[in-house]
């Protein structure tokens, strides 16, 4: 089987650093303009994922599973290992998302993450979207348990004003001043519901310039970090915006960047989701300047990286109370159910026709979630429903016309498509049951990408009423049905989306198979592992092909 390597990228300046020994310099500017090297170690959506887990690791069409990879133990492994090699010292950081995403996170509201998350000696964090999820004060509580400062710029409490959490940090390694600033996803009260923030006021990107402007002035920071928590579609043009960011740590959409993005003189790089990736950068600064610079992205692999004895000792402690209810058995599966797809999942799809089944509708709707580490062949747990749903969420039914579903789909496709990063929003597209067929172009103009669209093989017809039914987000309005909007009749059901799962998979005992994909693009494969990335790729080659383009027409 063929093993991926680690790709390391580096950029080194073309600085003749021995002409900074100069006798007649001061001690302090030589000092100054010796090279020092400092680097720093990035985790991101941890998902509440404590354990190693099921895994999918792939480069371009090769994929490989794993049954044992991640977990904050081989964190830990990786983390000592990277920081025995870098005596120099170096900073562990984390991008948010870390306290949802689990059964033992939910159940315990996060708590059950404290105690692991501070074995591996973090220093610092930011929140993510889904640090909302038991509340703000949940959240704030879980912030004074932990042992590193959270940080964060546009947060304000809503009845003072006043920040809720230190925008910034500043941090001296090996002589270099690093100013490390603080930004999670402004639309926070949109993406999630309403009450779970409520208490927060989320404020916009015009909050960065200043503070990095007085990072650079009056704090007098030789390199300035922006860890963010927006998505690398954003970021990466944020940065491009901002003056004065040396690096873009990047979380939210799970992105595996490899290769680290250039924007400007600044990189943007974001190290994947669940535990699973240990993203180290390393920086060598002179003069107050970036003149060499290294990005690895490295995989936990169970071969490459032991657990960590202690941090496993401490997981097994917080896990323990849990274990029995983890364990339970729900059903089977013969094959590899993931989420690792921008369009249509294997996991989804037993999801959206197991919503259909207990609905008993004509159409079942699923998240499109990026959250869960796959689930291996073998017994399925009420800890992978968990990760699959990790909020409960109670079934609700109604009806919508055929025009209202192809409006839906249209805004479904500019959610996850658009050209403009501003537009693109919340997770990958909704995911249908199977008896559904979507065909679409993700290039036309919005508006304009839906090509055809059946229910049980059938045209949809747009003056017929349809039945459908998915989870309800708390807060919604009466008449919408995930992000459908005006449907009718609707009906708040009283089992929710885990019955739902816990019952199919009790009809249907072993699972074979998960029926064909219903959503498919013309225009792309239909497996399609990143969002932003592979737009990235479909632009350079764009543009690399238009200059082939230019240079033919010259040749003639």
């Amino acid at each position: 089987m063929k093993t991926f390597s680690i790709a390391v990228f580096s950029v080194i300046a073309c600085v003749a650093l021995a002409s900074f020994a100069d006798a007649e310099t001061p001690a302090v500017d030589a000092d100054k303009a010796k090279p020092k090297r400092i680097s720093f170690a990035f985790v991101n959506d941890i998902h509440g994922q404590l354990e190693p887990h099921p895994e999918l690791f792939w480069s371009d069409d090769d994929a490989q599973r794993e049954h044992r990879a991640g977990g904050l133990s081989r964190i830990a492994t990786a983390m000592d290992q990277l920081q025995s090699e870098r005596p120099h010292g170096m900073l562990k950081i984390d991008g948010g998302d870390t306290f949802q995403g689990s059964g033992p996170a939910a159940w315990t509201k996060g708590e059950a993450m404290v105690d692991p998350l501070n074995a591996l000696n973090l220093d610092l964090a930011i929140p993510g979207n889904w640090s909302v999820v038991y509340g703000t004060k949940q959240f704030q509580k879980l912030s004074s348990m932990v042992n590193y400062p959270m940080i964060a710029a546009n947060i304000l409490d809503t009845a003072t004003g006043e920040l809720v959490f230190e925008p910034y940090l500043v941090k001296e390694i090996n002589g270099v001043k690093i100013g490390l600033l603080g930004f999670t996803d402004p639309d926070v009260p949109t993406r999630q519901p309403p009450h779970m923030s409520e208490g927060w006021t989320f404020q916009q990107a015009e909050v960065l310039q200043p503070l990095i402007d007085k990072l650079r002035n009056t704090e007098k920071v030789d390199v300035v970090v922006l860890v963010s928590h927006i998505g690398l579609h954003r970021a990466v043009p944020l940065t491009s915006k901002l003056q004065g960011v040396d690096v873009h740590l990047s979380a939210d959409t799970h992105e595996r960047t490899y290769e680290p993005i250039d924007v400007g003189d600044a990189w943007v790089v974001e190290a994947g989701a669940f535990g699973t990736l240990v993203g180290v950068l390393d920086l060598v600064v002179a003069d107050g300047k970036i003149v060499d610079r290294n990005w690895e992205l490295i995989e936990l692999r169970e071969k490459a990286f032991p657990e960590n004895p202690e941090v496993k000792k401490t997981i097994d402690e917080v896990l323990e109370p849990h274990r029995e209810r983890m364990n339970r058995e729900i059903g089977h599966t013969d094959i590899w159910l993931e989420r690792y797809n921008v369009m249509s999942t294997s996991m989804d799809r037993l999801i959206a026709d197991a919503v259909k089944e207990s609905a008993k509708t004509e159409v079942g709707l699923s998240n499109g979630y990026r959250f869960s580490p796959p689930t291996a062949p073998g017994p399925i747990t009420e800890a992978d429903l968990w990760n699959w749903l990790p909020i409960v969420l109670d079934l609700k039914v109604g009806t919508a016309t055929g025009q209202q579903f192809m409006d839906y789909w249209e805004n479904e496709f500019e959610n996850v498509f658009s050209s403009d990063p501003e537009r693109l929003y919340g997770g990958w597209l909704a995911r249908p049951s199977t008896n559904m067929d979507v065909e679409f172009n993700s290039t036309d103009p919005a508006g304009e990408r839906l090509l055809s669209l059946k229910v049980d093989g059938k045209p949809i017809d747009p003056a017929r009423n349809y039945t459908l039914a998915a989870g309800a987000r708390a807060g919604q309005p009466d008449d919408q049905i995930h992000r459908m909007k005006h449907c009718k009749s609707t009906e708040t059901l009283d089992r929710t989306t885990h019955d739902a799962v816990r019952n199919y998979l009790s009809k249907h005992s072993d699972i074979l198979d998960t029926g064909k994909a219903p959503l498919h693009c013309v225009v792309r494969p239909d497996v399609l592992r990143s969002q932003y990335l592979a737009f990235i790729k479909e632009r350079n080659e764009h543009e690399k092909n238009k200059g082939h383009d230019k240079d033919s027409e010259t040749d003639e």
